[in-house]
């Protein structure tokens, strides 16, 4: 049979209510040597308190969802991990939902995670061009922080976020600098913040050094592997000249790489590839990719720990974090 705050009371000689001030952090008026005996006979008792119990006193039930759009795309597990080992060094459990980069589903979600009572919501839109789904949060009362997308209308949301501009402005430059003036770049879908603001570096690198894009080498795609593959066999069916593929994700840069190396043009010598993400993966294929590295590990910590001090009432030091890029050099460039 299950320990109860009965048991501990009895054993401590105390009334319920006392033990019950002590579980919930609220021991006021309890003396320091009675506090140090209960948690003495709670942990001699191994008393595991009911959240849902605990959810009545204190209005929450050390739960939080986070929401991504894409569990496929090896970015994303990543993420959830810092933000689930976050939460629960601070004592919150984690919910994980997969969009499958569908607004609907992500309201889906959210509507679930109200009816549930959690605490709070980490979200990673499929759509920054809509702010529905935030706005349903806010009409509840739930705190919520954004996670390495904007979305629109929300930007004095809390959040955590890479500079996508300068991590694509690093990585176009590099190459340019290499002599590269027809430089593809293979886009994520226009529609999420991080892919427009990679093409902005793209498009900010050409323009500081004078060098005129060629827009026919620029492709909107998904942030998938296949978007790689068919851009680039495409330009190389019709003979459009390119000398460099600049991707908006690794898994783009991936396909891309695939389909070069399917008709036997050499990387880097004939053509250079960087990604952005610093997946796991990329150092693994071969050639090995280089890449923009992003800390995706700490950015999701960082969501996790942000939402939690909305949760807990703590007033934030800077309602935006933004992480910076690193350009990681390997086999697919010539430095």
């Amino acid at each position: 049979m299950a320990t109860t705050i009965s048991d501990i009371a009895k054993c401590a000689n105390v009334s319920k209510a006392t033990v019950s001030r002590v579980i919930n952090n609220k021991s006021e008026g309890v003396g320091e040597e009675t506090k140090q005996k209960i948690l003495n006979i709670i942990k001699e008792m191994n008393y595991q308190p009911s959240l849902i119990a605990r959810g009545l006193v204190t209005k929450r039930i050390q739960s939080i969802g986070l929401i991504i759009p894409d569990i496929a795309n090896p970015f994303f597990p990543q993420l959830a991990r810092g933000a689930e080992d976050a939460a629960l060094k601070r004592g919150y459990n984690l919910f994980l939902c997969n969009s499958d980069n569908s607004l609907e589903k992500e309201k889906n979600y959210i509507n679930a995670f109200i009816k549930k009572s959690v605490d709070g919501v980490i979200l990673t839109s499929s759509m920054s061009r809509s702010n529905i789904q935030c706005q349903m949060l806010k009409d509840s009362n739930i705190p919520f922080t954004l996670l390495d997308r904007y979305i629109e209308g929300m930007e004095q949301e809390a959040g955590v976020f890479l500079d996508n501009e300068e991590g694509a402005y690093r990585a176009t430059s590099y190459l340019l600098k290499n002599g590269h003036v027809r430089i593809v770049f293979i886009s994520g879908p226009f529609s999420v913040t991080t892919a427009w603001q990679r093409f902005q570096g793209f498009q900010k690198a050409h323009f500081d050094r004078g060098v005129p894009i060629d827009y026919q080498l620029i492709r909107e795609g998904e942030y998938h592997l296949e978007s790689g593959r068919k851009f680039v066999e495409q330009l190389l069916t019709d003979n459009i000249p390119f000398s460099a593929v600049f991707a908006g994700n690794d898994m783009i840069a991936i396909g891309a790489l695939k389909a070069l190396k399917k008709q036997h043009i050499k990387v880097p010598a004939s053509v250079e590839i960087i990604g952005f993400d610093n997946i796991d993966l990329s150092a693994l294929i071969e050639p090995a990719l280089s890449t923009v590295a992003q800390p995706t590990y700490d950015m999701g910590a960082l969501g996790a720990e942000m939402l939690i001090d909305l949760i807990e009432g703590q007033e934030l030091q800077q309602n935006n974090i933004y992480l910076k890029p690193e350009l990681i050099f390997r086999e697919t460039t010539r430095q």
